[in-house]
């Protein structure tokens, strides 16, 4: 009933003559539990033919890419199959940070034939793996204004890429300047990480695609394309789908060097970010580990629920994001062939972790963490617990086995209790962090 009040409450608004500027209504999120839920859930354990997968054989062989394929191809857009040269150049030695706790490499990817788009990788290692020789467990990750923003060490380059104008990130005319050094580094505790004797890699994300809509014009898309082609296809991939490419090219250079353990690869994401390392996870299994913090729509939160963000305002907001062929489901999430359980369910048997906020409702921590539920049926086909729960835990309670949650207290973020939190839970399955 009341997605066709809605779709009433469109049409009407697009046909009656008003001022241009009027016959968009406005968006207005539904944060009312009561009205949620309204639409079924698909199971993820039935086929698009309708039969019962109840083996992991028939995952592995049927179900699985029959969902990998309608996530390429309705959500997020197929990843082009073919590759593009990358050179990587390393920038000056290994410094010493940390009083000595450890070290930090800068690496550039130049990608493309002449190198047309450049990609700057920012890695921090614990000093315990050059004087062990023992290859570490590595976070990878995407940062939204830059290496140099990360930490104030003067020496990370400053990135010269397109960034979102914003006061408080330092960022003037689409560009960083000195002052953006160090402003996002309350969601690196790299000290903290490293003490734990974890790696963490990073790159701006803006290098794989600037994040604003110029109809696929810069970023890593126009390498790809073929004679005559000017915008990916209906189904080809969007900025998110660039953002996870990048991210698998980061795992392409880190399993290269004898410091990273190539066995212990996570990835994690924050936020639309947070979408991208699900996708990456999802189509690279090289990602041993899958975190997922507040990504709510498009994320790790059910579209069928229609609460906080919608897949309409989605695409609205952000038509660049995914590809074209996902603006079918603006105000019509009932016709998805399948929801975000089904991209949690991907990356089994390998673990993955999900995490809501309590300010946050504009990503429905419920739908996130029922996310997470509504998958554990495949865990269950590799004989591995899930949440261990029914019901979403109560803030600062963090559950979960091979699909762990949690609900922070606070706002839409990535802080050190979540860090903490993925740590511990790289401990559960990794053994114990090398120290």
């Amino acid at each position: 009933m009341r997605l066709l009040t809605l779709l009433s409450l469109f049409t009407t608004a697009a046909s009656v003559s008003m001022p241009l500027a009027a016959q968009k209504p406005a968006f207005v999120p539904n944060y009312d539990e009561a009205q949620a839920n309204f639409i079924a859930i698909p199971d993820v354990l039935t086929a698009t033919d309708g039969s019962k997968i109840t083996t992991r054989e028939a995952w592995l062989a049927q179900r699985k890419p029959e969902l990998l394929q309608l996530f390429a191809t309705q959500v997020y857009g197929k990843t082009p199959e073919a590759e593009v040269p990358i050179r990587v150049e390393t920038v000056g030695a290994d410094k010493p940070i940390l009083n000595g706790k450890g070290v930090m490499r800068q690496t550039i990817l130049h990608i493309g034939p002449q190198g047309e788009v450049q990609a700057q990788i920012l890695l921090f290692l614990p000093a315990s793996t050059k004087e062990k020789s023992t290859p570490v467990p590595t976070f990878v990750t995407l940062n939204f204004w830059g290496n140099h923003s990360v930490s104030t060490d003067p020496d990370i380059l400053l990135s010269t890429s397109w960034f979102r104008d914003n006061k408080e990130k330092h960022t003037v005319n689409n560009r960083a300047t000195e002052a953006s050094r160090g402003t996002g580094d309350d969601r690196f505790p790299i000290e903290a990480i490293l003490d734990r004797g974890y790696a963490v890699a990073t790159a701006y994300y803006g290098d794989f695609d600037p994040d604003f809509d110029d109809n696929f014009q810069n970023g890593i898309h126009p390498l790809f394309y073929r004679d005559g082609q000017t915008k990916p296809d209906p189904d080809q991939w969007g900025s998110i789908g660039a953002w996870a490419w990048g991210l698998s090219r980061m795992a392409d250079y880190l399993i290269t060097l004898p410091e990273i353990d190539q066995t212990k690869l996570a990835v994690l994401g924050h936020s639309r970010l947070g979408k991208a390392a699900l996708w990456a996870g999802a189509q690279d299994e090289r990602f041993t580990f899958v975190i997922s913090n507040n990504s709510g729509a498009g994320g790790a939160a059910l579209a069928k629920r229609i609460f906080g963000e919608t897949v309409g305002r989605l695409n609205s907001a952000f038509p660049h994001w995914f590809c074209d062929n996902y603006n079918q489901y603006s105000l019509n999430e009932a016709a998805l062939p399948m929801d975000q359980h089904a991209l949690i369910a991907l990356m089994a048997p390998r673990p993955v972790y999900i995490a809501s906020a309590t300010g946050d409702q504009w990503a429905d921590p419920k739908g996130e963490f029922l996310g997470g539920k509504l998958a554990e049926p495949v865990y269950a086909l590799f004989n591995l617990p899930g949440l261990g729960v029914e019901e979403q835990p109560a803030p600062d309670m963090p559950v979960g086995k091979t699909i762990g949650y949690h609900l922070r207290t606070g706002k839409h973020d990535i802080t050190p209790y979540d860090w903490d939190r993925y740590m511990d839970f790289a401990d559960q399955h990794w053994s114990a962090s090398p120290k």
